[in-house]
């Protein structure tokens, strides 16, 4: 496989950057300058690669969306049937590593931000879509194979996806109700009520 080029790498590296700035100190505080400082490169570099701020961040959440994605492309790809798959989603989607921790900070900054701009909300939609296509794959494929409970799969991912995003922020708010445990058994109990395929799924 040939190496990126200095520039690629460069640039991943910034974008990697603005995520961690983004998470920490919020989308309306992240200062170009800032993000620089923990690239290790400076603002006129930042800007090389990125005209303005808002190209900047809109990269950024283009480039955390790809990394979630490639973290969890050996689960995509898996054998494993499609309830375990499912399981293994969430598993990974746990607010528990500083990894997993940083992209939901990203992600909750997107969605707050989306309310008042109409291009983030174009895309926040667009990952939002491209997210839920990927798990109604994997419930309608379990579906064919009789594994999976019947249902509108995008209706079934939709509510996974959802109960991931709800919980996953108020862990992230520090609720005492809800824990990252309790998350885990919430998700993994609706998993486990579409792979009864007698049962009524919520």
């Amino acid at each position: 496989m040939p190496r990126p080029s200095v520039e690629a790498e460069r640039r991943a590296q910034i974008l990697a950057s603005t995520c961690k700035v983004i998470a920490s100190e919020g989308f309306r505080h992240l200062r170009v300058s800032d993000v620089a400082r923990d690239a290790g490169v400076s603002g006129g570099t930042v800007h090389y690669y990125f005209e303005t701020k808002r190209d900047l961040t809109d990269a950024a959440f283009q480039h955390c969306f790809d990394e979630s994605i490639k973290r969890r492309r050996w689960i995509l790809e898996s054998d494993e049937p499609p309830a375990s798959r499912l399981r293994l989603v969430v598993e990974s989607y746990l607010p528990e590593g500083a990894e997993t921790v940083e992209a939901w900070k990203v992600w909750a900054e997107l969605w707050v931000e989306a309310i008042r701009s109409p291009e983030l909300q174009e895309l926040n939609e667009r990952f939002y879509g491209e997210w839920r296509d990927i798990v109604a794959h994997i419930i309608r494929n379990g579906q064919a194979r009789g594994d999976l409970a019947p249902g509108d799969p995008v209706d079934l991912a939709n509510m996974l996806v959802s109960m991931l995003d709800g919980l996953a922020l108020q862990v992230l708010a520090g609720s005492k109700n809800m824990t990252v445990e309790r998350m885990r058994e919430v998700c993994l109990r609706f998993v486990d009520q579409l792979s009864g395929v007698n049962q009524a799924c919520p």
